[in-house]
This record gives structure tokens, C-alpha cells and sequence, in this order.
């Protein structure tokens, strides 16, 4: 495989981290570069992780992985999307820190990052089919993705300043969204 095929992979499964990433991003208002780099650091680490187990459980297992990979996405973003929206829409003026209102927790970058990532595990599957060489293969798409998200966030927290809270439903609609396209995709094409 070539490196234009494979940054034109990594780009592809660079957009779902980007647009949760701009969601962060809407949440944050006015993000640090740390910030921004936590958060790309989980999308970009997780997304050059995920091609290597790919890789490593082999085309013997793609079968499994694939029954229910998009399952697993709908579900994570789903439930987070659903919990930002209702959090946005029945938020008091005090706003209380709430989980789902800190991109930067640990526990909800750990799920977004594992949500955003699944089709890189399947990626993983098919780079051992083929022989492409996994470490290489997959810096390039967990580089993409970090550069890709920590942009990502820096174009939600200016998105975010000119619409407030609807940013913020309007981000929980994307989750959901996301994950709704990922299981149609697999459930019907």
C-alpha cells in the first residue's frame, strides 16, 4: 500500500475524531493548547492503537469484529450525544460542572476515543490481509488524527462562541449523528 492511500485512510478515519473534537471544542470556549492537545493526544493515540490490535487479532476474527463494531460505536455515542443534549437543553444559569460538560475527563475521552476508533481496528484487520507494515501505517493515521483534532478543537471553540448553548445541543446532535451514520453504513451498505 502506498502513502497516499494510506493518508487518504487516515484522513477517512480522522473525521469522526475531528467532529467530536469540534464538539470539545464548542464545550471548552476558549481552549488551552494543552487542552487541545489532551484531547487529541486520546483520538490520535487511540487511532494508531487500534490498527495494531487490528492487526494482531488477524483476518481470522474479522467475521466477529465486524458483526457488531458499529454497534458498539452507535451505543458509545449515542449515550453520550443523548446525555450532552439533556444536560444542554435542562442546564440551569448556575452551570454546575457536569461530566459530559468536561471534554477533558478522563473517563468521557476514553469512550469518545474508543467510539471514534472502531473502524480502525477493522483497518488493523485489513492491513494484516495484506501485508502492510502496521507501525508505519498506523503513525501516519494517529499523526493525522492528533493534527486533524487538535484543529478540530480550535474550530469548534470558535463555532461554539458565535452560538452558545444550541453549539451545545447542536454538538450532542453530531454524536448522535455520528453514530447513527456508522451503523447505517454498516447495516445497509
Amino acid at each position: 500500500m502506498d502513502l497516499i492511500s494510506i493518508l487518504l485512510i487516515g484522513i477517512g478515519l480522522a473525521m469522526d475524531a475531528f467532529s467530536v473534537s469540534v464538539t470539545d471544542g464548542i464545550i471548552l470556549k476558549n481552549p488551552k493548547p494543552l487542552q487541545a492537545a489532551k484531547i487529541a493526544l486520546f483520538f490520535g493515540g487511540f487511532q494508531f492503537l487500534m490498527p495494531c490490535a487490528g492487526y494482531v487479532l488477524g483476518s481470522a476474527f474479522a467475521h466477529y469484529i465486524t458483526t457488531f463494531d458499529h454497534w458498539i460505536a452507535f451505543i458509545l455515542l449515542a449515550f453520550i450525544g443523548g446525555k450532552m443534549l439533556f444536560e444542554a437543553i435542562t442546564e440551569k444559569d448556575d452551570d454546575n460542572d457536569k461530566e459530559i460538560q468536561n471534554p477533558l475527563s478522563a473517563s468521557t475521552l476514553l469512550l469518545l476515543a474508543v467510539a471514534t476508533s472502531i473502524d480502525a481496528l477493522a483497518v488493523g484487520v485489513t492491513f494484516a490481509t495484506i501485508n502492510v507494515p502496521v507501525v508505519y501505517a498506523s503513525s501516519i493515521i494517529g499523526v493525522l488524527t492528533f493534527a486533524i483534532s487538535f484543529s478540530g478543537v480550535y474550530i469548534g471553540s470558535k463555532f461554539g462562541n458565535l452560538l452558545g448553548k444550541k453549539a451545545e445541543i447542536a454538538g450532542g446532535l453530531v454524536l448522535i449523528g455520528i453514530g447513527v451514520k456508522i451503523l447505517v453504513e454498516h447495516l445497509f451498505f
